[in-house]
């Protein structure tokens, strides 16, 4: 018989309504038991793709035993992190200095009241390599809080007392200045992997951040090392296992340090980020490679992770049958029975074996670049080019034939925002109109069903229902992927519908006596304590985007409370910049902004006069991330009331006109692309 989450719409939720286990989802039905029984909750968090989220459900929730000492003992609440990252973020807190580290599946115990009072992540179902077994901890945790209440009391107080300090952040004075970025470098250079690419060793996460303040630095022309350190870490991605070579896509994070063996799940965030990055990459160096991921990671997009609305799904698992990895490897009978004749040159280029590199199959990677290759093989770059994409195609239609790893098919505000804008920039800057169209679509699609009733932006979509208060990154990345759709299309709605989400953002999420946002609103409901995560993770956090946000929207709209909200932040952080720059890489994107005087680029021309494309074509094109661009498609009608920026841009002689500025001064208007460019080099 299904439990309460068979009512829930996550599919993290759903996966576990039909365990034994007594599941509730959180919220006052859960709580209101737990006080009136007075008895302890079990909350367990993790999420859709989790490997070991699976594992813990199939060794434990779904074990009767088990499930009969959890309902008798607990009220047991189940979360979805990617629902409730305010959940996730109190709670991790809480484990990380019970423990000295976290992860998911998240398992803390907590009094009635929602105070933690122990917390681990995965347990296995039997004492196991120092580990308890779930049973054993489900019976000291009962007992513990049934028969030791002033212990319990002790140390939820001290938890009480230290949480949430990592987000008082002390008000800074101190001028913000580029020596932050040069400190930032220099930490950023002794983590490097000079090998492999990337930061620190096993396991290695992408960081996309990371590389994007790095792009940053060297295009001020401080240290061409940066863009060393980028295009080896970009290379190796590109050419190791955690890149899908067949299908295209990142998968979220390599269990080595030279990028082969992945964690299989793919997830939303990492792809927008990652494709970002690439797109990015191009525009510095021209290398086709760069080029062709970003097509290829936002083509996978398009073709599995978007719902017919046009929102962006969440994630892809890890497993599917109930093994890691097997949707995506290959053994060596497989591909000589598929590829024919092809077979023996695709095998060793993708790095193919008898032995295998993963659990006896292969996961395709590229050991040797494309013309390395071709010279060993004395085959033409062509004739090499040609039966690597025959084989790519005919293994990505034998795959598809294949049982399917779970997709999360969720619609998250935040994640959607980071993808909207990858897609909008990498629309404007390639010329590939089917991805402004998805970017459009799904701008769209979120501004009229992100909304509660009174207009309160959401947080989670599934089958035709939204539902959850939308948590400060909501905001900040819709706001986010609005301007870059303004930019990219020079349409006026998506500036105006950014400039009201941001005033919106300010009022319930600013506090004045912390000099920064929080992540959940005023009207959120309230949790032990109210969390603010200042860290750049796997994504950027609320605040910093936030930050960044504001400070382009300053600019562009001469509002100084959007200047001061986007700055006082980084005043408070910019020691924190210094030390620890790859946990605050998109922090840095906005400081790097700041200290520089940003171009300021207004096209004033109708949309579809060709004028006016060309000339969007020429800023789009180009790696400019301390700019902003407004277009007006009528004079007499600016997208926004008195902005500085706007004020008496018109057309010169009838034809679209561009006008470059820095701090609204304007060089002379120009009506020519090459005129354009040739202010924009200067």
């Amino acid at each position: 018989m299904p439990n309460r989450l068979i009512n829930e719409t996550s599919p993290y939720l759903l996966q576990h309504a039909e365990n034994p286990v007594d599941w509730y989802p959180w919220g006052e039905e859960a709580l209101g038991r737990a006080r009136e029984e007075d008895r302890p909750i079990l909350l367990s968090i993790g999420y859709s793709a989790c490997h070991w989220c699976h594992v813990m459900e199939r060794e434990s929730f779904e074990n009767e035993d088990i499930a009969v000492l959890m309902n008798d003992n607990f009220v047991n609440i189940k979360v979805d992190r990617e629902e409730r990252p305010d959940l996730d973020a109190v709670y991790m807190e809480a484990v990380q200095m019970m423990t000295g580290s976290g992860g998911w599946p998240m398992t803390v115990f907590l009094t009635p009241e929602g105070r933690p009072y122990y917390g681990g992540t995965y347990f296995p179902p039997d004492d196991r390599q120092g580990m308890p077994g779930f049973p054993r901890l489900l019976a000291a945790a009962s007992q513990a809080y049934h028969t030791n209440k002033g212990e319990i009391e002790r140390v939820t107080r001290q938890l009480a007392e230290q949480m949430g300090r990592t987000g008082q952040m002390p008000r800074g004075f101190t001028p913000l200045t580029t020596e932050v970025m040069h400190n930032a470098y220099s930490q950023l250079a002794t983590q490097f992997d000079h090998l492999n690419g990337g930061f620190g060793s096993a396991p290695k996460f992408p960081q996309p951040m990371t590389p994007e303040f790095l792009l940053r630095y060297n295009r001020h022309g401080f240290n061409a090392r940066a863009l060393e350190m980028v295009e080896l870490t970009l290379q190796k991605m590109a050419y190791g296992g955690m890149y899908d070579q067949v299908g295209g896509g990142f998968h979220r994070y390599s269990t080595d340090a030279y990028w082969l063996v992945p964690h299989f799940e793919k997830m939303l965030y990492d792809n927008a980020l990652l494709a970002r990055l690439y797109l990015h990459a191009w525009q510095v160096t021209g290398m086709p490679l760069y080029r062709r991921i970003t097509e290829e990671t936002l083509d996978y997009v398009l073709r599995e992770m978007t719902d017919p609305a046009g929102g962006f799904y969440s994630a892809q698992d890890a497993d599917s049958e109930g093994v890691e990895g097997k949707f995506f490897v290959w053994t060596p009978d497989e591909l000589r029975s598929l590829l024919g004749e092809d077979a023996d040159l695709v095998m060793g280029y993708y790095g193919v074996t008898e032995r295998g590199n993963f659990e006896g199959a292969n996961i395709l990677n590229v050991p040797r670049p494309l013309e390395e290759y071709a010279s060993q093989r004395g085959v033409s770059m062509e004739d090499l080019e040609q039966a690597i994409s025959r084989a790519r195609s005919i293994l990505l239609d034998v795959r598809e034939q294949r049982i399917h790893p779970l997709r999360d098919d969720k619609v998250l505000t935040s994640w959607n925002g980071l993808m909207l804008r990858s897609f909008a920039e990498s629309g404007a800057a390639l010329g590939r109109s089917d991805y402004l169209d998805a970017a459009r679509k799904n701008a769209d699609f979120l501004l009229a069903t992100m909304r509660g009733p009174a207009g309160r932006l959401l947080r989670s979509w599934r089958n035709g229902e939204a539902k959850l208060n939308g948590y400060l990154e909501d905001y900040a990345c819709l706001a986010d992927g609005l301007l870059s759709l303004h930019e990219a299309t020079l349409e006026p709605r998506w500036l105006q519908e950014a400039v009201s989400l941001a005033d919106e953002m300010n009022a319930l999420f600013w506090d004045d006596a912390v000099g920064g946002f929080y992540d959940t609103g005023s009207d959120h409901e309230t949790l032990v304590i109210r969390p603010r995560d200042v860290f750049d993770n796997a994504q950027p956090c609320g605040g910093s985007v936030a930050s960044d946000v504001l400070l382009r929207l300053g600019v562009i709209t001469g509002n100084d409370d959007y200047s001061a909200k986007g700055a006082t932040p980084l005043r408070a952080m910019q020691q924190l910049l210094g030390r620890a720059p790859a946990a605050t890489g998109h922090w840095l994107g906005a400081l790097d902004f700041y200290v520089s005087l940003p171009r300021e680029i207004v096209i004033v021309g109708p949309a579809e006069d060709s004028s006016t494309g060309e000339m969007l074509e020429e800023v789009t094109k180009r790696f400019m991330p301390n700019r902003v661009l407004v277009g007006i498609s009528d004079p007499s009608n600016p997208p926004l009331k008195d902005s500085p920026l706007l004020e008496q841009r018109v057309m010169q002689d009838g034809r679209p006109t561009a006008y470059v500025c820095e701090n609204y001064a304007c060089q002379l208007p120009v009506t020519s692309p090459d005129a354009l460019a040739a202010q924009l080099n200067a």
